[in-house]
């Protein structure tokens, strides 16, 4: 038996990883479904593909690295610095790749999980932790024709670096936190670009810059002075964070900012009023650019806000009748949100699988992290656990951290299993969701925050400083442990 089976090898599964081996723990093992670990950054690498929260906060606290080139880093040095990582905190040889798990199922005699790989072998474990985040299974949209195009489609998050855009024809479909990046850098080689835009994001100014190689040497001699610099960002999001999770009516200083942004990058009034958001700022994902408007004022890329009626075999066709010609589709619809931890069946007691338990109950767990019915299982970047303001690596610490606490519970305790009390979840749910109610996410949009039942079970309604205060301490009183 394995002591704990990791799912994921993004920043998620490989801190999880990081602090069981410092631990002293050494019985356990990453599985990871790709030939690379990464996760999310392993998978995008379309043109502009950046993070969008500044790097000094996009790393882990126990590892800063003085070696990001720009405020907001590349996908590729965000996947070099993992890759670091893994071999640093001596965990490399803990990932399996290529082991895709099928299925979890827990067995209430013994208290252990039965994890299948690949349809085939089993790994028995007596915890289970998943870290296969959010952003993994790529959301195509549902258009008539769309599998009958001729030309090439792709995905945005599995883009394909074999086709030669330049002089073509080419459609995206989607404007949203991937469709900003890669759309100006694409525009600059196509010989037509129509954008499809369904809604208008809001988007403000991106304060990126270079950071040199003197500044980057300073930052590894005096990493002192590199944390100062990230504990300064770090504050200064968390109080833009009072308008997302506290008072809306504080989002109106940001609303003035991004429409000043807008008016003083499009200069035409029509283009402007289209793509002028007709929500509430930070409803939606709120966006950082300073090269996605200026792409629509060249000669070569139209915006198109007509909803698509259907695909032909080599064209897109509006629902006004206009048929815009194309050979090539590519689609920046974003994820689907809900799959990532329910794309295996996960069977905890009575054999209840997890995703037919949120689909009647919705989705939901005490703390983002443990589920009632799930003994051992441990959630990473779990339900409601999602940041508007952000870098998720620190709520990812904080969870890692709470992990580690149960484990050493079941330990000390020489406990078979703990579970977590369904009232004590159910009382984290309830008051999660008031708190929502008064959010700018509740105030009238439609986005991937909403589950299938309309209910927001992603975003953590308070500040992150807050879900760090929560998670400080387990509290043995929210589980009953069986021996």
């Amino acid at each position: 038996m394995t002591e704990v089976v990791i799912i994921g090898s993004g920043f998620a599964g490989l801190c999880m990883g990081i602090k069981l081996k410092q631990s002293g723990c050494e019985d356990f093992v990453i599985l990871e479904k790709a030939d690379r670990l990464g996760g999310t950054w392993r998978d995008n690498t379309y043109p502009g593909c950046a993070c969008d929260v500044p790097s000094y906060l996009y790393s882990y606290s126990f590892e800063q690295n003085p070696h990001w080139s720009r405020m907001f880093a590349p996908w590729e040095e965000i996947l070099a610095y993992l890759e670091r990582c893994a071999e640093k905190y001596g965990i490399a040889d803990k990932i399996r790749y290529g082991a895709e798990v099928t299925e979890a199922a827990f067995d209430e005699t013994s208290g252990e999980w039965t994890v299948t790989v690949n349809g085939g072998e089993t790994i028995e474990t007596q915890a289970l932790v998943t870290g296969v985040g959010s952003l993994q299974r790529p959301k195509w949209p549902e258009i008539a024709g769309l599998d009958s195009f001729a030309g090439t489609t792709f995905h945005s998050a599995q883009w394909d670096h074999s086709h030669d855009l330049a002089g073509r024809r080419v459609a995206v479909i989607g404007t949203g936190a991937s469709a900003i990046q890669f759309v100006p850098q694409i525009a600059k080689q196509v010989g037509q670009l129509d954008v499809y835009q369904r809604n208008a994001p809001w988007i403000t100014s991106k304060p990126d810059r270079t950071i040199g190689a003197l500044e980057r040497r300073l930052h590894q001699r005096f990493p002192a002075a590199q944390r100062t610099i990230r504990n300064a960002i770090y504050w200064g999001l968390e109080v833009r964070g009072a308008g997302f999770a506290g008072n809306p009516k504080l989002m109106k200083g940001l609303e003035i900012q991004a429409k000043q942004h807008l008016k003083k990058q499009v200069t035409d009034p029509d283009l402007r009023a289209r793509l002028t958001p007709n929500y509430q700022i930070g409803c939606k994902r709120l966006l950082i650019s300073n090269d996605y408007y200026p792409t629509f004022s060249r000669s070569n890329v139209e915006l198109v806000t007509t909803s698509i009626s259907r695909v032909t075999e080599n064209a897109v066709v509006t629902a006004d009748g206009i048929e815009r010609p194309c050979d090539t589709i590519v689609v920046g619809t974003g994820f689907d949100v809900g799959a990532g931890l329910t794309r295996m069946p996960i069977l905890g007691k009575d054999g209840v699988d997890l995703s037919e338990h949120w689909k009647r109950d919705g989705i939901s767990a005490h703390l983002g992290i443990t589920a009632a019915g799930y003994p051992n299982l441990f959630f990473l970047t779990g339900p409601n656990t999602g940041l508007g303001h952000t870098s998720m690596v620190f709520m990812i610490e904080a969870q890692v951290r709470y992990v580690m606490q149960a484990l050493d519970l079941l330990r000390t305790r020489r406990a078979t299993y703990l579970e977590v009390r369904a009232d004590a979840q159910r009382e984290f749910v309830d008051d999660i969701q008031d708190e929502l109610r008064e959010t700018v996410w509740e105030s009238g949009c439609t986005s991937w925050y909403h589950d299938d039942a309309g209910r927001n079970s992603v975003v953590w309604p308070e500040f992150s400083v807050s879900y760090w205060r929560r998670t400080r301490k387990l509290d043995p009183s929210d589980f009953v442990l069986v021996k």
